[in-house]
């Protein structure tokens, strides 16, 4: 349920009060931008996949198969951890505060159709084919 504006513009002032008292505290509590830090770990990720995909290659040109093998579980490792940094970052992106320093109303975020799997979406089309030609005739 979204704050009324009286609520608002009181939470905004009980922000500005604890800033002005003490920013230290209200900085800390505030944070770091989540986003940027899961896209940076997301960018370390890739680089460290580049890094396995060298090692892969050296391993295979130089012939030896234990440093083929680490490059490709480098890769695999950092597949992973940019998979998870990346989901984590999309899931921040919902919860992250606005410009005000308020989480963002629902009204305010964006409005997703709910998901349909692709058996639903079929079934739905099969239901209007059929019942418009039933209609018909």
């Amino acid at each position: 349920m979204p704050l009324s504006e009286h609520e608002q513009r009181m939470l905004e002032q009980m922000e500005r009060a604890l800033y002005a008292e003490d920013p230290k505290f209200a900085s800390t509590m505030r944070g770091s931008d989540v986003r940027a830090r899961h896209r940076r770990r997301a960018i370390l990720a890739v680089g460290g996949f580049i890094v396995g995909i060298v090692l892969l290659m050296s391993g295979l040109v130089v012939q030896l198969i234990p440093l083929s093998v680490g490059g490709f579980i480098v890769m695999l490792a950092c597949a992973v951890f940019a998979v998870t940094s990346w989901r984590r970052g999309s899931a921040a992106e919902t919860a992250t505060p606005a410009p005000g320093g308020t989480p963002a109303a629902p009204a305010q975020r964006k409005q997703r159709p709910p998901r349909t799997s692709f058996m639903d979406r079929i079934e739905e089309r099969w239901r209007r084919r059929r019942d418009g030609q039933q209609g018909g005739m």
